[in-house]
């Protein structure tokens, strides 16, 4: 009888690894906001992450992983309130606004408004929070913002958009 070789598919630990097992991970679709305080005006500012994770039910925290090489990192290093929303299915496109490089993210079509602690609140979501940051951990390139919720509205309709392999998609029956 002969043995079958095994075939190693392991990689050792790099970017690419971590990008290709997560590109297997569906994960939610939220979109962050802040008021940029460090520019006349505070100019609006948002991201697209799938990164968003319940952290705590007392006191209500959450977390977020931001690069520190992202155009709103300054910003978001700076704020003490950040706005998490929950994206639907139906907001592809917003989700790629968001997510696009060099991109006027608070232009039409975006719909928002000025919410509590002077926080973009993103119209339309199928739910949203204004969250007060309590720390930034260092991670890599990365930082891990914890933010406590102060107030919020789960009461959009719809079912939530996803990121999977690499693109936003929709849950399935």
């Amino acid at each position: 009888m002969t043995a079958t070789p095994e075939v190693d598919t392991t990689r050792l630990g790099s970017p690419e690894l971590l990008r290709s097992v997560f590109r297997r991970h569906a994960a939610g679709v939220a979109v962050i906001t802040a008021r940029d305080t460090g520019l006349p005006g505070g100019r609006p500012v948002g991201f697209t992450a799938t990164s968003l994770a319940s952290v705590s039910a007392d006191p209500p925290m959450l977390s977020f992983g931001i690069g520190t090489g992202a155009s709103c990192w300054p910003a978001v290093s700076r704020a003490d309130h950040v706005g998490v929303h929950i994206l639907g299915e139906q907001q592809r496109e917003l989700a790629a606004t968001f997510a696009r490089s060099g991109a006027d993210r608070f232009a039409a079509p975006t719909r928002w408004h000025e919410g509590p602690e002077g926080v973009p609140v993103l119209d339309g979501v199928i739910a949203w929070l204004v969250c007060r940051v309590v720390t930034r951990v260092p991670a890599g390139d990365h930082r891990i913002v914890l933010a406590e919720v102060v107030l919020g509205d789960p009461a959009g309709a719809g079912r939530p958009l996803l990121y999977h392999q690499g693109q936003f998609t929709a849950l399935r029956d």
